[in-house]
């Protein structure tokens, strides 16, 4: 089939990508479990002793991805939001309420083993870092979507006003990324970056990425997962979702 003759379209349906988030959840959710064992593997194991920091740095093979999930689920979650907002894609607007609690639990692993590395690193728990206040933030952003979003019984209107509040609270996420270059903070600079590469060792280097790779593994997992609960919630009406359901 010609590349311009592909039907983009075709999974736009929610009853059309149901059955395709079934096929995709085994798969990403093997690969998670895989690449999880070979990063904790890599960073545990393998990876050299921190000359500075000791062993106290491993956190990184959890915060920093978990960090990095933060920011790209809630960037995604805005995406769709506004999918479904301004094309009334009604699937837009259920990836968007399916990927929320997955941005919320990544950011607050972010926050969580980021105290647990400040402790031994800066001596506490918190500060009210730059870095670290605009990821609380962020925690508060994914929290309020979706406390807005079920305090709202209309479903249309929970998704529009839901939307507008991922798209304001969008902005946050470049605060949160450039923050250490727009502001002098006690939170260390970026040790990959595109244009200066890496200053880490390839062994840690190498088991962050594996690390990096199995959380988007099991965000896409879940996410789907529960993309296929709210699909089934909000079109048990139609008979297919009520033969789904066994309620036919």
């Amino acid at each position: 089939m010609p590349f311009s003759e592909i039907n983009w379209f075709k999974y736009a349906a929610p009853q059309r990508f149901y059955p395709l988030a079934g096929r995709v959840i085994p798969w990403c959710g093997v690969l998670a479990v895989l690449l999880t064992l070979l990063g904790l593997y890599l960073g545990l194991l393998i990876a050299p002793v921190d000359a500075q920091q000791g062993d106290a740095y491993r956190i990184i093979f959890i915060h920093v991805p978990a960090a990095w999930m933060s920011m790209v689920i809630y960037l995604a979650m805005a995406f769709w939001a506004a999918m479904g907002l301004i094309f009334n894609a009604r699937l837009g607007a259920m990836l968007a309420t399916a990927l929320a609690p997955s941005g919320a639990l990544m950011t607050f692993i972010a926050l969580w083993t980021g105290a647990l590395w400040g402790k031994p690193t800066w001596g506490t728990w918190w500060v009210w870092d730059a870095r670290l206040t605009s990821e609380l933030v962020l925690l508060f952003l994914y929290l309020g979507f979706m406390s807005l979003h079920a305090a709202i019984d209309d479903l249309r209107r929970a998704d529009r006003a839901a939307a507008l509040l991922a798209l304001v609270g969008a902005v946050n996420v470049p605060i949160i990324y450039f923050s250490v270059k727009w502001w002098n903070t006690l939170h260390q600079g970026a040790s990959i970056s595109p244009s200066n590469g890496s200053t880490m060792a390839t062994p840690m280097l190498l088991g962050m990425l594996v690390m990096a790779l199995a959380f988007w593994a099991y965000a896409i997992a879940i996410a789907l997962a529960r993309l296929r609960v709210v699909i089934l919630e909000r079109e048990q009406h139609a008979q297919w979702a009520r033969a789904e359901l066994g309620t036919v």
